[in-house]
């Protein structure tokens, strides 16, 4: 039994919400015996039968924090075969909580970071946010962590009739919404801005750009005149970043309007953009890549794409990650073509849900 809106070592009165041949799913709607990490949830919409955006809202940030950890070693461990060793020590680690300069006690407390929502409309043009795996919509008036200016622009408030669900995208700080990919946005990172026009990703999280641009330079230590391939690059983050510290990089993003915003982003750097679709393109680009970073959707990248990137034996890889399952089934089939797990670095981009970011850093395996 899977029980929501509870936390280990708590008893609970449970109500059933879904049978299947191997499990059931359960909402916890009475707390008999508490857990010491146990907080009232901010959000008042955080509660059994109603949004279903949120798992950890009852749970403080620490604790929220070590069981992400334990669920990324888990599912490392089980699916993907990874020595628990190589694991031991993993933390999920806080993101700072800074939005332009200014220390933000908000985001301090694991509120307003997202900063690209998707609201549900009802038939009756009512928005708000899908209950916990289900298509019914729960009206609310506002979503503490979004970030205030998505608020600002009626995203909770105001009536979308003949709609099915409605985009918001916006810059902390910064006037302007994009609705439905209506306007190109403008962010900063690595001292540099990067046009991001509608349907296009950046991280939701303020800091997480800055912090894993950081941890990827880091994990690849790369060198002045290396050639690096950038796969799934978006609007071209971690190509500047690359480029910026000497290498020369190609740079593969599927999505047009995203290549596009890459090549303007990047026309400065010694880089090639490459639209066109990953698994298609890298066997041939891998043959000539020291350093490679990846950072797929959720499904991952996949045994062919995996399988493709090592027949070019490059000396490191940086594989970022926003499902560790899928991430472990990846790293599978890299330890299966001679690379190991050289380290792993989990943050925390998701605050008061499930959801965690991993940095997977590869190599080839000498044994």
């Amino acid at each position: 039994m899977f029980v929501r809106h509870t936390l280990p070592g708590e008893r609970v009165r449970a109500k059933v919400t879904e049978t299947t041949k191997r499990f059931l799913r359960a909402d916890a709607v009475e707390v008999l015996e508490a857990s010491p990490d146990r907080v009232v949830a901010p959000c008042r919409y955080a509660k059994p039968g109603r949004c279903g955006g949120c798992d950890f809202q009852h749970v403080a940030l620490p604790a929220q924090r070590r069981m992400k950890a334990e669920a990324t070693r888990d599912q490392l461990v089980r699916l993907g075969g990874v020595d628990p060793a190589v694991l031991a020590d993993l933390e999920v680690e806080e993101l700072p909580a800074v939005v332009d300069g200014q220390h933000d006690e908000n985001l301090a407390q694991g509120l307003h970071w997202r900063t690209r929502v998707q609201v549900a409309v009802r038939p009756d043009g009512r928005t708000g946010l899908h209950r916990y795996r289900s298509h019914a919509v729960e009206p609310v008036d506002n979503c503490p962590i979004t970030i205030p200016e998505i608020e600002a622009a009626g995203a909770f408030r105001t009536p979308r009739p003949g709609r099915q669900r409605v985009e918001f995208a916006a810059v902390p700080g910064r006037p302007g919404v994009a609705v439905d990919g209506d306007r190109e946005l403008v962010h900063t990172a690595l001292g540099r801005q990067f046009r991001v026009s509608g349907g296009g990703f950046w991280q939701v999280h303020p800091a997480a750009a800055e912090v894993l641009s950081a941890a990827v330079l880091e994990a690849v230590a790369a060198q002045p005149g290396e050639q690096a391939l950038d796969l799934y690059a978006g609007v071209g983050l971690f190509s500047a970043a690359l480029a910026q510290a000497g290498c020369t990089v190609t740079a593969v993003e599927s999505f047009v309007v995203a290549a596009e915003d890459a090549r303007h982003n990047l026309a400065d750097l010694p880089v090639t953009v490459v639209a066109g679709d990953v698994a298609e393109q890298v066997g041939t680009l891998a043959a000539s890549a020291d350093v490679v970073v990846l950072d797929p959707p959720r499904t991952g990248a996949g045994a062919e794409t995996i399988a493709g990137l090592l027949s070019g034996s490059p000396r490191v890889i940086a594989y970022v990650s926003c499902d560790p399952a899928t991430l472990a089934r990846d790293l599978r089939t890299a330890r299966e073509h001679g690379y190991r797990l050289r380290s792993l670095r989990a943050f925390d981009l998701f605050p008061m849900t499930a959801h965690v970011e991993c940095l997977a850093v590869l190599e080839p395996d000498p044994s």
